[in-house]
């Protein structure tokens, strides 16, 4: 009953609060970590294919290894002290290991500049919430982007961080966290970064092999929640959820562009450099700034689902044990 409370907990606290910029937040800590590591790991790993993949892992290990030991501690600690001030403790860090509200909010901004600002402005908001480079883009590819990064992030930043919460508790959803920081920094096919960041980012194929299918069914389902077109939706998640160089990245974005018959995916420029990419989905009408609002839907109603589905398994298992 505990794990239900906190993660019920966690995500009303989310849905309410979110991350507030003036806050600390774990999450930043991550990446702090993931750079002073990497610096000194770099000084003293040979700058050859075989040292750079070592240092990558060892770098990864620490990570993990720091991360679980401090997490487990302070939850640990705070147990000892109460068990209310241990409750209070994981919904927070729980809570920063979600991201719907901070999704909803930037993806926000891209819309808001969209029907009130310039293309300009479009074009710097999505630049804050994607990889690849916006200053080409024209309203189409910049709403383009920021319905692709809803469908993503529904998965690795809101849906998988909620299974991994309900399985594992808060220091299983800060590890997940800092395998999916530690890929959004170092997992780049680049030359800085092809080798070292190699571990992290199957690591981080790993751990979401599972929990983006899943998130797949979850978006495909909440399409009929919200009023979206579920069986389309049903439609282009088997047929091109494998349209991607990752083996997860298309699973959700297949969902949402069967859900809203949209086109999305193919070719996009990255550090300069034009990437060719499989398309996803129907180009059955042109896409619209109100189609970053009914990504936001989606990814709302498929993440009420899931904590319906977490809740409901935790309480039945306490039930039967």
């Amino acid at each position: 009953m505990m794990r239900a409370a906190v993660l019920l907990g966690a995500f009303v606290l989310d849905a309410l609060v979110g991350d507030p910029y003036w806050l600390p937040h774990p999450i930043r800590w991550m990446g702090a970590l993931i750079a002073f590591l990497e610096r000194r790991l770099r000084r003293l790993f040979p700058q050859t294919e075989k040292g750079e993949r070592m240092g990558g892992t060892v770098m990864a290990l620490l990570v993990l290894g720091i991360v679980f030991v401090c997490s487990a501690l302070l939850l640990y600690t705070c147990k000892i002290v109460s068990i209310y001030l241990y409750y209070s403790v994981s919904v927070i860090l729980s809570c920063y290991m979600l991201a719907a509200r901070s999704l909803r909010r930037e993806s926000g901004k891209v819309y808001d500049a969209l029907r009130s600002g310039t293309l300009e402005e479009a074009r710097f908001a999505v630049s804050m919430i994607v990889g690849r480079d916006t200053n080409s883009l024209d309203e189409a590819g910049v709403t383009r982007a920021a319905v692709e990064t809803v469908a993503e992030n529904a998965s690795d930043g809101v849906i998988a961080p909620l299974l991994y919460l309900a399985l594992f508790g808060p220091v299983g959803g800060a590890l997940y966290k800092a395998i999916n920081t530690m890929d959004s920094m170092v997992g780049y096919h680049n030359e800085t970064y092809e080798h070292w960041g190699r571990f992290a980012a199957k690591l981080d194929d790993a751990v979401n092999f599972l929990p983006s299918r899943i998130s797949g069914v979850l978006l495909c389902a909440a399409a009929f929640l919200v009023g979206q077109d579920g069986r389309n939706a049903w439609r282009v998640f088997l047929r091109d959820r494998l349209n991607h160089k990752s083996p997860n990245s298309a699973q959700t974005e297949a969902a949402c562009a069967g859900a809203l018959h949209l086109q999305l995916g193919g070719t996009s420029s990255y550090f300069g450099t034009l990437v060719e990419k499989p398309t996803i989905g129907d180009d059955d009408r042109p896409i619209e700034a109100e189609d970053i609002c009914r990504a936001n839907w989606l990814m709302y109603a498929a993440a009420v689902l899931t904590l319906l589905l977490c809740c409901g398994g935790l309480i039945l298992m306490q039930r039967m044990l």
